[in-house]
């Protein structure tokens, strides 16, 4: 037997190998997106954990404790912004590349990221890869069944949506630092300092992560009005999502053309966030330690300010932890909800509060169908919504009682944090910088849930639903 001979079997059985990986890989992407689109995302947290871990990624050149390296590695992922330790001072200019690198990534998505990964290994989109994709802008469609009503993005527009993706998070994200790039300068920033920082803060509000490049935060701007704004405008274009930017690049000025889903997500975003400002301003104006030392405009707008934030964005200009008891109950009622399906916002999402809400009305009204905007909202969304729910205020309460036994501190600072990480915001009223080795595990769990456990839950629901070809007696229950 030759040389040539033996290499070239050598290859074959090498080349047959990475078929079998391949194939298996590919069957995994097809028969669970969901379960694909978690096993990335925790691949990327034990990746980014790695990396966070390594002694050139910290200032001081020592490797950081397993613990806060994890916990960093799953707030930059599922786009959070929460911190145990100081993400300016104890990162080295490595660790915030890492950082900027990892919230840009974990912005993609669940079951976008998961259908771009299944993209280049199969080298094509086909429906299964269309189907995946389909699942952030519709949890229904992640099982591969047949869904009857409208979707928010149809198969055959999947490929211009992932596009949309990547293009709109390239440009939004370019035209922010533009903006904000000025803003630097005027405060005093250094002309190449600030050619980081301005995509950076990009970045962060686009994603809704809510990390600072320097040492005193937002401080340096709490009077500067318009690049706050940049801020709020970025924060929400993030938080209504990739499949309202998508209607909205096609069809601007046709309202009538926009799906469902996307007037019911701008509506409802609208209003909570001149609800909770007012809500805020309501409960805050006579507190001296936040709003009470300030004028009528700045309190105005700090509220306004504060209720952006809540959306999933993270920036702060108070210190949380100074707000009234009922301050924080009203935060962390808008964090639970938080921003759009499929965007870099987390929570239960707002269409999820629309189609209850709308549900609850049409049972007061009698009505024996939901409706809106000419359109009927089919029960099955309606059950899928009150799961998201359920599913999401469980995780908060079990996150919050163990966190509540292991630190003892006030319940409301261990609710509003425990909502913020699960929400995937980042304020914090001091108590996560705080947090015990346990508690930091605990933390980061109800972080990875929240991002990818309502999706992933819609999407288990969808995929039990079964044809019954017989139905059983019915009989009614005493409710209420």
């Amino acid at each position: 037997m030759t040389g040539r001979t033996v290499g070239t079997r050598l290859r074959s059985r090498a080349l047959a190998r990475m078929n079998r990986i391949r194939d298996t890989f590919r069957d995994l992407t097809t028969s669970s997106p969901a379960r694909f689109a978690v096993m990335i995302f925790v691949v990327l947290i034990l990746v980014f954990t790695a990396l966070y871990s390594l002694p050139a990624a910290a200032a001081d050149g020592r490797a950081t404790p397993l613990a806060d390296a994890l916990f960093t590695a799953v707030s930059t992922i599922c786009v959070t912004g929460l911190a145990t330790v100081d993400m300016y001072a104890h990162w080295s200019p490595l660790g915030h590349v890492i950082t900027y690198i990892g919230v840009n990534v974990g912005a993609l998505g669940v079951l976008t990221l998961a259908s771009i990964l299944g993209l280049v290994i199969s080298k094509r989109l086909g429906l299964r890869a269309k189907l995946i994709a389909a699942g952030d802008t519709n949890p229904l469609r992640a099982h591969g069944g047949p869904v009857n009503e409208g979707q928010t993005v149809r198969l055959g527009e999947v490929g211009q949506m992932l596009s949309t993706v990547a293009l709109s998070t390239l440009i939004i994200e370019a035209a922010l630092a533009v903006l904000i790039y000025p803003a630097l300068l005027a405060a005093g920033i250094d002309p190449l300092t600030a050619l980081w920082e301005a995509p950076y803060y990009a970045a962060m509000s686009f994603t809704n992560t809510g990390f600072v490049p320097n040492a005193e935060g937002l401080a340096p701007f709490a009077d500067d009005y318009y690049f706050l704004t940049v801020l709020m405008i970025g924060v929400f274009l993030g938080s209504i999502g990739f499949p309202v930017i998508f209607t909205l690049w096609r069809h601007t000025w046709h309202v009538r053309r926009w799906s469902l889903h996307t007037k019911l997500t701008l509506i409802t975003t609208i209003v909570l966030f001149f609800a909770g400002a007012v809500a805020v301003v309501s409960l805050e104006y006579a507190n001296p330690k936040t709003f009470g030392a300030m004028d009528a405009w700045d309190t105005a707008f700090q509220s306004l300010f504060l209720s952006a934030m809540t959306r999933s964005g993270g920036f702060s200009l108070i210190d949380i932890g100074e707000l009234n008891g009922s301050s924080l109950m009203v935060g962390s009622m808008l964090m639970f909800v938080g921003g759009g399906s499929a965007s870099t916002a987390g929570g239960i999402k707002v269409t999820t509060l629309a189609v209850l809400a709308l549900a609850v009305w049409s049972e007061a009204k009698g009505r024996q169908q939901v409706e809106a905007f000419g359109r009927r909202i089919p029960s099955d969304v309606q059950r899928v919504a009150l799961s998201v729910v359920a599913w999401g205020a469980t995780i908060v309460a079990l996150s919050t009682i163990t966190i509540a036994q292991i630190t003892k501190a006030p319940v409301e600072f261990v609710l509003f944090d425990v909502i913020s990480g699960f929400a995937t915001v980042g304020l914090s009223t001091g108590l996560t910088a705080e947090l015990p080795d346990s508690g930091i595990y605990v933390m980061a769990a109800t972080m990875f849930m929240g991002r990818v456990g309502t999706v992933t839950l819609a999407a288990a629901i969808a995929a039990t639903a079964r044809s019954q070809l017989y139905s059983m007696p019915v009989e009614r229950p005493i409710v209420g």
